[in-house]
């Protein structure tokens, strides 16, 4: 499978909630920098990585543990998938070589992100924003397109 376009950070990203946009943004930095990262960095820049997403994953289960969120079993269950994934592939870097592995999850992290910020993340902006603010997260994008979605 070919590698995905960059990850870059974009107004189509935004949920409408801050606190989970700062850390979504933190996170495309972090796999970008993981992306191109040379051989000898892959190892520090995954572990960068893996401590984004403790941060970041642990951030996110607590917002739905706290708020009652009533998929939060799945959305958690997928949250602590990804984090296997990411030590599996660390353990394998450990041993010595690996470095396709590491850039197959970089490029499957890559892929993966969109789609869950997209449908089980705005869904947890929109519950916790209903929850705290009484209405769905107002997101305001600096670029409009034609709603045709881009290539």
């Amino acid at each position: 499978m070919n590698s995905p376009a960059p990850l870059e950070w974009n107004d189509a990203l935004l949920l409408g909630y801050p606190a989970m946009d700062r850390l979504h943004e933190a996170f495309v930095s972090e796999v970008e920098a993981l992306r191109s990262a040379p051989d000898d960095q892959l190892a520090a820049r995954l572990a960068q990585v893996r401590d984004h997403l403790e941060s970041h994953f642990g951030q996110e289960d607590k917002w739905m543990r706290e708020t009652e969120f009533p998929p939060r079993d799945c959305h958690i269950d997928e949250h602590a998938a990804v984090l296997n994934s990411v030590r599996e592939v660390q353990a394998l870097l450990a041993e010595g070589g690996h470095f396709d592995t590491c850039r197959g999850l970089a490029d499957e992290l890559a892929r993966w992100f969109p789609g869950h910020a997209d449908y089980l993340d705005s869904a947890l902006a929109a519950w916790m924003c209903k929850r705290r603010h009484g209405g769905k997260p107002v997101v305001v994008r600096r670029t409009i397109t034609s709603g045709e979605p881009s290539a």
